[in-house]
């Protein structure tokens, strides 16, 4: 079975860049040509990501990712941040995925967790096509948030999970208009105190009873992942002080 290069590529756009991403960047803009597993607008869409990786100051792509992605909890490339926050359901969740991994044969970095975006691609992309798609379909509302809120702050980054999400066929989403407050505009969100994005993220844990105890952790780790979708895609909102 051939890796899918594809979702190969995408793990490394989401990486932290460094000096081999850079790089690396015109053979990962091969190889999405080249597979042909992406359509054409999604396969352009990636294109400014790719120009920006190759071509900017090292330090600054670096400051900007740290920035986007390791500074507020909304933007966070864990997936069980999104699900669980820190809630004990947490720790559970890491060992069935990491379980997961283990199955198929994929080793974790000790200084990794198992829920990081890009290592749950590039463990997808040794998978069967279909299991893939089966698995990126159980995160789907996970993805959806991240490349809302990044399309949100005109981040190159979005294309990268319009394309995750392209893999796994999901369809182009409506605006959701059902929100009482509507969505800062791209030019007030860089404005926005960091803290106070992570106080307007932070709420009540998601929480869920005790699993069969026939499952395996893999059909647990699926189950809460569903479970959860319209808790991520809607938190609660959190009462006044």
């Amino acid at each position: 079975m051939d890796d899918n290069l594809t979702l190969k590529a995408l793990s490394r756009l989401l990486l932290y860049p460094e000096a081999a991403l850079q790089d690396a960047a015109p053979h990962l803009a091969e190889a999405l040509t080249e597979e042909g597993r992406l359509d054409a607008p999604t396969r352009l869409g990636l294109m400014p990501l790719l120009r920006s990786l190759a071509g900017e100051d090292l330090y600054d792509l670096q400051e900007a990712y740290v920035s986007l992605f390791d500074r507020t909890r909304r933007l966070s490339l864990h997936l069980f941040e999104h699900v669980h926050g820190e809630s004990r359901d947490r720790g559970q969740a890491m060992v069935d995925l990491a379980a997961l991994y283990a199955q198929g044969g994929l080793a974790i970095d000790a200084n990794e967790l198992p829920d990081f975006l890009p290592l749950f691609l590039e463990f997808l992309a040794t998978r069967p096509e279909a299991e893939a798609q089966a698995l990126l379909a159980d995160v789907d509302h996970i993805l959806a948030t991240l490349e809302e809120r990044l399309t949100e702050r005109g981040s190159l980054y979005a294309a990268v999970l319009t394309a995750v999400r392209h893999l796994a066929g999901a369809e182009a989403e409506a605006p959701d208009t059902s929100a009482t407050a509507p969505a800062p505009h791209t030019e007030d969100l860089a404005a926005l105190d960091l803290n106070a994005l992570d106080k307007e993220w932070e709420e009540t844990a998601v929480t869920f009873g005790p699993g069969d105890a026939a499952s395996c952790g893999v059909d647990r780790f699926r189950t809460q992942l569903r479970a959860a979708q319209r808790d991520v895609r809607h938190p609660a909102p959190q009462p006044a002080a």
